[in-house]
């Protein structure tokens, strides 16, 4: 996938099949968008072009609003585009002055003039432009206007629920992984620099690799112990995770740790990923460090038996 900060470092391609938006989950949703821009691609020996914007919108629209919290970094998004995918994005500079542009003129300015769009594919209830005035409507009298062709890919349904970055964030606030990951299309996860911490976990015998995070927009599910994947030098580990603030050694302070199973390995500055599978408890104080421990071996016990289902469903 070749990724463009500047439109006119954009060279023209054949044939561009086109999809905008801010993808912040590329959940299901966004997955059946992408493939519909491949198939018509491929039928029309073309490409496909994914156009995307940095900052998010609402960092630029919203500048007060401190609870602003996001699925994905865009690193990860960007993996997860080229994973399926797509064959070049662009992405565009978000500003004030970006955001009085009318979607008329985006369409006519970027698409047409710039991007030489041949179809442009969008989400259901899809809105762009000054004001996000622009729909699918628009689009679809542009498109006689400007002659491109236009398509909606209708809501995706799982389980009689509309998939959707808010529902997905709101299962996450709950600490619903296992909806959360079944609307995304695959598990939400954490990305840090394994740093020191108190070490109180090794001497309980569950040590633990402790995460810094160097996105501060990044959305934490809620507090609670997992079931968790690892993922370190390439290769994967069965683990159990905490996020919270460890009220039983009274340490102040969000933190994101991670007991990973049969592993004697020294990490500490190395970068591990964390995939959160399900959430089976909520992070509780105990009346001392003995009581915790016991806890913890309970713990491993169900996070064994949620692998066991969970290799049993991968499995089919």
């Amino acid at each position: 996938m070749k990724i463009y900060t500047d439109i006119k470092n954009f060279k023209p391609i054949s044939y561009p099949v086109v999809t905008i938006g801010t993808f912040d989950g590329v959940h299901i949703g966004h997955q059946k968008i992408f493939t519909r821009l491949k198939e018509v691609a491929q039928k029309n020996k073309g490409e496909t072009l994914v156009i995307t914007f940095n900052p998010h919108p609402r960092l630029v629209l919203e500048p007060n609003n401190t609870e602003l919290k996001f699925i994905n970094t865009q690193k990860k998004k960007f993996e997860l585009l080229e994973e399926a995918g797509i064959d070049h994005l662009i992405v565009l500079p978000f500003t004030k002055d970006f955001a009085t542009i009318s979607s008329r003129n985006f369409i006519k300015s970027f698409l047409v003039d710039e991007l030489k769009a041949k179809k442009i594919i969008v989400g259901y209830d899809h809105h762009f432009g000054r004001e996000r005035r622009g729909s699918f409507k628009v689009l679809r009298g542009l498109a006689k206007i400007y002659d491109f062709e236009v398509e909606e890919i209708p809501a995706q349904d799982i389980k009689n629920i509309a998939v959707s970055s808010t529902k997905i964030r709101d299962a996450l606030f709950k600490g619903d992984v296992k909806k959360a990951n079944i609307l995304l299309g695959y598990e939400y996860s954490i990305t840090g620099i394994v740093v020191r911490g108190s070490q109180i976990g090794r001497k309980l015998g569950f040590p633990t690799a402790n995460i810094d995070l160097d996105d501060h927009y990044k959305l934490i599910a809620a507090n609670g112990v997992y079931a968790c994947k690892v993922e370190w030098n390439n290769n994967f580990y069965k683990g159990m995770g905490n996020i919270g603030v460890r009220p039983t050694i009274n340490e102040n302070g969000l933190t994101i740790e991670v007991n990973i199973f049969d592993f004697y390995q020294d990490i500490y500055d190395e970068i591990i990923t964390i995939y959160f599978i399900d959430r089976f408890r909520d992070e509780k104080k105990f009346k001392n460090l003995d009581f915790l421990r016991r806890r913890l071996t309970i713990d491993k016990h169900r996070t064994l038996q949620i692998f066991k289902e969970y290799e049993k469903k991968a499995k089919g």
